[in-house]
């Protein structure tokens, strides 16, 4: 078996101190974090993380039921590339007179998506999204006109398969409502009821 690219989706509870034990799971197994991000899911209070990493598939089907163990994470998803949807953003910062009498930027731009998102007259910030080998391929244009400055996002992915996790969450309430809180029908009567 070889290792191939995963990611990793996990449904939390926002709470401090999550990413440290979740990151601190990958590093125990000497597992290499490509991409890390997280943020607000489809239902309000519950953040979603999205993790890529290289690794072996029995080795991420543990790893996904090792993370579910955490008392805030209700739910941990790992799929291969085939199995999502997925972006990651680029900045790439250029000298605009490199870039302005050199190159034909219109071009440039309808080529391979990109946007410039700043023009001064010492640098443009051009942004494109896309997947990995994409924004890889505009870094090796640019770079031969002095790529000042290049910032890649983590990755966000969204399962092909998943109705979502919201309706999961829904269907579990109605299975196991959570309990509701009982009025003590002693409350008052304890001398009668506990007697020693």
């Amino acid at each position: 078996m070889m290792k191939q690219e995963f990611t990793v989706t996990v449904y939390t509870e926002n709470q401090i101190g999550l990413l440290n034990r979740i990151a601190i799971m990958f590093s125990r197994r000497k597992i290499n974090i490509e991409s890390l991000n997280t943020s607000p899911s489809e239902i309000e209070g519950i953040h979603r993380f999205t993790i890529v990493i290289n690794e072996l598939e029995e080795v991420v089907k543990k790893l996904a039921r090792q993370i579910e163990k955490q008392v805030e994470v209700l739910k941990a998803y790992y799929n291969t590339n085939d199995e999502i949807v997925w972006q990651e953003l680029a900045l790439y910062k250029v000298p605009t007179d490199e870039i302005a009498e050199k190159v034909k930027v219109e071009r440039l731009l309808r080529e391979y998506g990109a946007r410039a998102v700043v023009i001064r007259k010492d640098y443009t910030v051009f942004e494109t999204t896309g997947q990995r080998e994409e924004i890889n391929k505009l870094i090796a244009v640019l770079e031969p006109y002095g790529l000042i400055e290049f910032v890649r996002s983590a990755r966000v992915a969204i399962i092909k398969a998943s109705s979502g996790f919201h309706s999961k969450l829904k269907e579990f309430e109605k299975r196991e409502p959570g309990e509701e809180v009982i009025e003590n029908e002693y409350l008052g009567q304890g001398d009668q009821v506990f007697t020693m």
